[in-house]
């Protein structure tokens, strides 16, 4: 069995990009996989339920067949904090809860991925952040660092906390959020660099959906 966090330097850092692509790269090495979103903000109502495209795109490239619901057991309207949206609507977010629905996972998949929400310590009730669940299950975590200005700050204090944690960083992702700027492999220089885990590899800009469903090809697996 092999476990995996995926949390971000920041929101919109193309972490299910990242994702997606990882879970491509693991099917295409013979693992049964699954990709896990246990709470997802930002949602739209469809004809079969509240979806959110994160949920769907990992649900999507999971070499298992998952019903939505297990992918994504908490599923809010608002694009906010879990834990302000959860408490008004009367929907409390857990550990156990979270722990629960990545056991139900575990009995169908032997390489599994759980996404985060926004960065390393987004809350989700007033005495609970991912980052405590992510520790109290003892993920080895992978840090997507959307490459733009002020993404070496933001993936230094990253890594700090979840070292701090005592939970292993396994590796890296670049994702190249906007086109290349000037300084761009200079700040991949930097990041290699500093970041106290490997590199799994660069993503590059891209504007195609059909692209991204073939970004696995960009990453290697964490070991």
């Amino acid at each position: 069995m092999k476990r995996w966090f995926v949390t971000g330097t920041d929101t919109e850092v193309g972490k299910t990009v990242a994702s997606g692509a990882l879970l491509q790269a693991a099917t295409a090495a013979g693992y049964r996989t699954a990709g896990y979103k246990p709470v997802a903000s930002g949602c739209e109502r469809l004809a079969e339920g509240v979806r959110n495209s994160d949920a769907l795109a990992l649900q999507r490239y999971s070499s298992v067949t998952l019903p939505y619901e297990q992918v994504n057991p908490f599923a809010f309207m608002e694009p906010t904090s879990p834990h302000i949206v959860s408490a008004e609507e009367g929907r409390p977010l857990s550990a156990q809860a979270l722990s629960d629905g990545l056991r139900t996972l575990e009995a169908q998949a032997e390489w599994i991925l759980v996404e985060g929400a926004g960065g390393w310590y987004t809350p989700l009730s007033e005495s609970l952040t991912f980052a405590d669940w992510v520790k109290q299950e003892q993920l080895p975590v992978i840090l997507v660092v959307g490459v733009k200005l002020g993404c070496i700050n933001h993936a230094m204090l990253t890594a700090d906390a979840v070292q701090a944690a005592g939970l292993p960083l396994a590796g890296w992702i670049a994702n190249t959020v906007q086109p290349p700027g000037k300084r761009h492999q200079e700040y991949l220089a930097t990041l290699r660099q500093r970041l106290p885990a490997p590199c799994l590899g660069e993503i590059p800009w891209l504007t195609d959906e059909a692209e991204q469903a073939r970004c696995g090809r960009y990453l290697r697996l964490p070991t």
